[in-house]
C-alpha cells in the first residue's frame, strides 16, 4: 500500500509540474500587455518609457526562461509570489478567499448526497413505476441545465418574488454561521442540483445492477424485508462507485465554480482567477491554477485510498 501511495504521489508531482509549466507559458501568450494593465491606462495613454519602467519593476522584461526559473524557485520555497495588481502575497489572497469556495462546495455536496443517494435508491427499488419515471426525468433536467443558468433563474425569481438582492458583504462562516449559511445557500443549491442529478443517476444504475445479483435473491428468499435487502445488502455493496463519483465531483467543483461565483458575486477562488486573468496578474493566476490542480490530485489520491478502505479486495490487488 505504501508503494502505491508513493507512486501516486510521484505521478501527482509530475502532473503539478506540467500544470505549472503550461499555465506559465499560456498566461504569457494571451492577448494584452500586462504592463499596460498595471499602468491603469490604455495602450495609447502611456509612453513606451513608462511601460519599460513598469516591466523592469515587475521583472517582466527578463527572458521567459529566467522568469520561469524564478517562479519555480519560489514554488520550491512554498511561495506563490506577489500579486502584480495589489502588491499582496498571493497566498494571503487565496487564504482569504478559499473558505468561501470551500463552504459552497461542502454545502453543495451535502445537498447532492443527502438527496441524490436516496432518490437513486428509491428509483431503483421502484424501477418502472411513475415515481421512477419522474425522478429520472428530473435527473436528466438537472444534468442538462448549467449551474450558472440555474443561478440566474434563481436570482430573477428571488428578486421578483421576495425583492431579494445579492449581499454586498459576504459574512465568513466563523464570524456569523447562520448569516453565512443563509447567504451561501443559493449558490450552493445552484451548483448542487447538477451533482444531485448525477449522483441520483449513478446510484440508480448501480442499485439496479446490484439488486439483480444472486445474493440479493438469497436475502429475499430468507424472508428479509425489502427495506433490509435494499439498504443493508444492496446499498452497502453498491456504495463504492458512488463514493468514487462523489470524490471526483468534490475535486471538480473547486475548478467549476468560476461562473457561478461571478453570477452571485461571491468573493471566492473563481472570482479571483477571473480578475487575475483579465488584469494579466501572472503570479495570481498561476498560483490559483496550481492550487486547484493540487486539490484535484489530492482528491484523486483520497478516492483511491477510500477504495482500499471500502473494498479489501483493492488492498490485496495493490499489495500484489
Amino acid at each position: 500500500m505504501l508503494d502505491f501511495i508513493a507512486r501516486r504521489l510521484v505521478i501527482g508531482l509530475v502532473t503539478l509540474i506540467g500544470v505549472a509549466t503550461i499555465t506559465f507559458f499560456l498566461m504569457r501568450v494571451l492577448p494584452g500587455d500586462a504592463a499596460v494593465m498595471l499602468s491603469g491606462a490604455g495602450a495609447g495613454a502611456v509612453s513606451e518609457q513608462e511601460l519599460a519602467e513598469v516591466r523592469s519593476k515587475m521583472g517582466l522584461d527578463r527572458p521567459l526562461a529566467v522568469q520561469f526559473g524564478a517562479w519555480l524557485t519560489e514554488l520550491a520555497q512554498l511561495n506563490l509570489g506577489t500579486s502584480l495588481r495589489t502588491g499582496q502575497p498571493v497566498a494571503s489572497e487565496l487564504a482569504r478567499r478559499f473558505p468561501y469556495t470551500l463552504q459552497i462546495v461542502i454545502m453543495a455536496m451535502v445537498i447532492a448526497v443527502t438527496l441524490g443517494v436516496p432518490a437513486g435508491v428509491i428509483s431503483a427499488a421502484r424501477a418502472g413505476s411513475w415515481l421512477d419515471q419522474t425522478l429520472r426525468a428530473l435527473s436528466v433536467g438537472g444534468l442538462a441545465a448549467p449551474s450558472f443558468w440555474i443561478g440566474l433563474l434563481m436570482i430573477l425569481g428571488l428578486v421578483w418574488l421576495f425583492r431579494w438582492s445579492p449581499p454586498l458583504f459576504w459574512e465568513p462562516f466563523w464570524v456569523s454561521p447562520w448569516q453565512s449559511l443563509t447567504q451561501m445557500i443559493w449558490p450552493a443549491i445552484a451548483v448542487g442540483l447538477r451533482q444531485l442529478a448525477l449522483i441520483a443517476r449513478m446510484t440508480r444504475s448501480i442499485m439496479l445492477e446490484v439488486l439483480g445479483e444472486d445474493y440479493i435473491r438469497t436475502a429475499r428468499a430468507k424472508g428479509l424485508s425489502e427495506k433490509v435487502v435494499v439498504l443493508r445488502h444492496g446499498l452497502r455493496n453498491g456504495l463504492l462507485p458512488v463514493v468514487t463519483l462523489i470524490g471526483f465531483e468534490v475535486s471538480a467543483l473547486f475548478g467549476g465554480l468560476i461562473v457561478t461565483e461571478a453570477v452571485f458575486n461571491v468573493p471566492g477562488l473563481g472570482q479571483y482567477v477571473v480578475t487575475a486573468i483579465l488584469n494579466r496578474d501572472y503570479p495570481a493566476a498561476q498560483g490559483i491554477v496550481l492550487i486547484l490542480a493540487t486539490i484535484v490530485v489530492v482528491g484523486n489520491l483520497t478516492v483511491d485510498l477510500l477504495y482500499g478502505w471500502l473494498d479489501p479486495r483493492t488492498r490485496i490487488q495493490v499489495s500484489r
